[in-house]
């Protein structure tokens, strides 16, 4: 089995999930680990003569040392860029929470140092009428990596969705500022407070790039507190 897993969840669509998700794996694999990137759910799929296609997944697999089908990184590909569960009933399709979490679990047996789930938008994304993504991770038991998009409104997202994950019973991990806006006013003092808010140790603060690699986010990260977990 994979020895460290993680859920990446965001503060909100565009918090930059991927993006962080692809550094860290690119960190990790600078210290020789053997690792697993995973996008379950993923709304907003291109056909290709190859079946549906997500860019986010395809990113994740790139970015992973070990090469897992495109199939077992996304198992569940829906068309349309909207909601996942409205995503799957335009395609008469049905999400349930006890089968995304088996898909994630024939992953995880794989000999992996390090595997990570991406979710999808944020934490409380509906699968159906009765169920939430968030319900995935607290099925398979695992700590959460909480991507913060640093813009005006952060702080409220970020409080919000890390007492939510508190009260579902999970931990969290670490978490990432990614500077989404590069002309947010008073981003240090922003920082600061969530700092004093948030009971878990920042991975890394990922400045405003023009050009967003895995390798420009990597160089930014410290994995040590995710790296140290039992």
């Amino acid at each position: 089995m994979a020895k460290h897993n993680f859920f990446v969840a965001g503060t909100d669509t565009d918090a930059g999930k991927t993006l962080v998700t692809t550094g860290i794996l690119q960190a990790a694999n600078r210290l020789g680990l053997q690792t697993i990137g995973l996008k379950p759910v993923a709304a907003g799929c291109e056909q290709t003569p190859e079946g549906l296609r997500n860019d986010d997944a395809l990113k994740l697999q790139a970015a992973a040392s070990i090469k897992l089908s495109y199939e077992a990184v996304n198992p569940i590909a829906l068309p349309a860029a909207i909601a996942p569960h409205i995503a799957a009933m335009q395609v008469g399709r049905s999400l349930s929470a006890d089968r995304i979490a088996a898909l994630c679990r024939g992953s995880m047996m794989q000999r992996a140092d390090l595997l990570l789930i991406e979710g999808a938008g944020g934490w409380r994304v509906p699968l159906n009428g009765r169920e939430m993504l968030s319900r995935v991770p607290q099925l398979l038991e695992t700590p959460v990596i909480l991507v913060i998009g640093m813009k005006l409104g952060c702080i409220n997202h970020a409080l919000l969705s890390a007492e939510a994950i508190v009260r579902d019973g999970l931990r969290i991990a670490g978490w990432v500022a990614n500077r989404i806006d590069p002309r947010m006013a008073c981003y240090d003092e922003n920082l600061a407070t969530l700092g004093g808010f948030l009971q878990a140790p920042l991975l890394g603060e990922v400045p405003y790039l023009d050009n967003p690699t895995p390798e420009a986010v990597a160089d930014c990260l410290d994995l040590s507190p995710l790296l140290t977990e039992r």
